[in-house]
């Protein structure tokens, strides 16, 4: 396999990954506010709430992690990019993996506009 290509694949699942890790930090963040508000509305013991507070703590502290560890990885796929759409005649710009990368790149995009 062409080594411009096999680094577009990697990049590619790299940043597909991170984006689904951050999307899934965000929602386990909803579920765990939610779940803290029932069990507060429930009277729950105390000390049960406090561990799904720390839950809810750990579950925030990762998410600016993630965000920064997939903006980094979507700047070094957008960069490969680049640099290979400059290329002349390269058949890669063509290929199914330049389309998967688009496509992932696309999706994640947002989170950085």
């Amino acid at each position: 396999m062409d080594a411009n290509k096999r680094q577009l694949k990697i990049k590619t699942g790299v940043v597909k990954r991170l984006h689904k890790e951050f999307n899934m930090y965000q929602k386990e963040e909803t579920s765990q506010r939610e779940k803290i508000n029932t069990m507060k509305a429930a009277n729950a013991d105390a000390y049960d709430v406090k561990k799904q507070e720390e839950v809810l703590a750990e579950t925030l502290q990762m998410i600016p992690d993630t965000k920064t560890r997939l903006e980094n990885a979507f700047i070094d796929l957008s960069q490969l990019m680049d640099h290979l759409d400059a290329e002349e005649n390269n058949p890669l710009v063509e290929s199914q993996e330049w389309k998967d990368a688009e496509a992932v790149r696309k999706e994640a995009e947002p989170l950085f506009a």
